[in-house]
């Protein structure tokens, strides 16, 4: 303090009048959103975006939610519970699609686009082996911002959403296997994992990733033999330290694998391919060559699965046999333990809807966050996945550049 009683760090009034860099900084306005949350036109699909706890969160930061009537009841959350943590209950799709931000799990069908109000912003999976060239030409046309969970990074480079179903997928894909083991039409009528006097069960996983990490732990926690192979050793020998002891590891080799699967009774494919399509590592006379009654799971049916004589099946009739070799090969695996699954989506996409309103936009977060940047496939129906652009000979424009030009 100087002897007037004045602080030192106040400013004359000369002083006031100049220019004062540290006084340009602007807080962005917070958005207010209407967020709308369609029921899945897929019977394949029983997961909901946002489960009523986040919903009472989001209402109390002062957003809309709008819920289509029956979209939470193949999760278990019924309309009573949404309406109770302050959504509202809408009874068609029309008024959701006019959301400044819709939230879903699959992509949206030709009718839903139809309804999207130009230039609003979705949430939503690609599943990119099932889309057409259409599919991304309708989108475009709507001049929307989509944004895939399959896509969206964060700052170290993972997957978050991905990382987050493939822990579900993992320990799901190993009751799958254990239930169709156990089947006397579609398994071996046995029980999965270990007993004394009993060979164990033999499961081989492809792939190292989060998935194998999880199905191996099941696995190995129910008493089987697990092999993990993969072609990157890196992998392999995180997988091991994560598990926390000594498994059996191997490189991709074919003699070896092939080895391998003639006395297996599981084989789980786990190999995950960013932004791409899933390598075909398992021929059709490997499949053959395997004992009768053994399951396969092909996780990697998302992208297009890792086995030849993989094809897409539904929750409804999730599996066939081929060479007497039981496939289960349902894409939305997720979606098998829809209440679970749910919530650790909702748990991803409720901070990051926040973040959207406080910032004042999905614009700024882009702008701020480029990690995040990789989940956004079309921004104001421009497409801005290389690989999409790549794979369906669609033109393309770097969305930095976009953002770099964006008032």
């Amino acid at each position: 303090m100087n002897e007037g009683g004045k602080s030192f760090l106040q400013f004359s009034g000369k002083e006031k009048l100049m220019p004062q860099e540290e006084f340009l900084e602007t807080i962005p306005s917070k958005h207010h959103l209407v967020i709308g949350v369609p029921k899945e036109a897929s019977l394949n699909e029983n997961r909901v975006a946002l489960v009523p706890d986040a919903v009472h969160l989001l209402v109390e930061n002062g957003h809309r939610v709008l819920i289509e009537k029956g979209a939470g009841v193949s999760a278990h959350f019924t309309d009573e519970k949404y309406a109770g943590q302050g959504a509202e209950i809408v009874s068609g799709p029309e008024e959701i699609f006019k959301s400044d931000i819709i939230v879903k799990i699959a992509p949206p069908t030709a009718e839903e686009i139809e309804m999207f109000d130009r230039q609003k912003t979705l949430f939503s999976s690609v599943f990119l082996p099932s889309r057409d060239r259409s599919y991304f030409q309708q989108l475009m046309a709507r001049r929307v911002k989509a944004v895939a969970y399959e896509y969206i990074q964060d700052k170290t480079g993972a997957f978050p959403v991905i990382k987050s179903m493939s822990e579900i997928i993992g320990n799901t894909a190993v009751l799958i296997a254990a239930e169709y083991l156990s089947n006397p039409v579609f398994g071996k009528g046995e029980m999965l994992g270990g007993f004394p006097g009993i060979k164990p069960t033999e499961v081989i996983i492809i792939g190292a990733g989060t998935v194998a990490e999880y199905a191996a732990r099941t696995a190995i926690g129910m008493g089987a033999y697990v092999k993990i192979f993969d072609d990157s050793v890196y992998k392999l020998r995180a997988i091991q330290n994560n598990l926390g002891r000594r498994i059996f590891t191997s490189t991709l080799q074919p003699k070896l694998l092939l080895k391998a699967m003639k006395e297996a009774d599981v084989i789980i494919s786990a190999k995950h391919s960013p932004g791409s399509v899933a390598p075909c590592l398992v021929t059709e006379d490997m499949v053959a060559k395997m004992n009768q009654g053994s399951v396969i799971v092909d996780v990697s049916i998302d992208q297009g699965g890792c086995f030849e004589t993989s094809r897409i099946t539904t929750h409804q009739n999730p599996v066939y046999q081929l060479h007497g070799v039981t496939h289960y090969c349902v894409p939305n695996i997720a979606s098998r333990v829809p209440h679970t699954a749910s919530y650790s989506l909702s748990n991803f996409l409720t901070p990051l809807l926040l973040k959207i309103s406080d910032l004042g936009g999905i614009e700024q977060l882009l702008k701020r966050d480029m990690a995040f940047c990789k989940g956004t496939y079309i921004f104001n129906g421009k497409l801005t996945n290389r690989h999409i652009s790549d794979f369906y000979h669609l033109p393309f424009q770097d969305l930095e550049l976009l953002m770099a030009a964006f008032h």
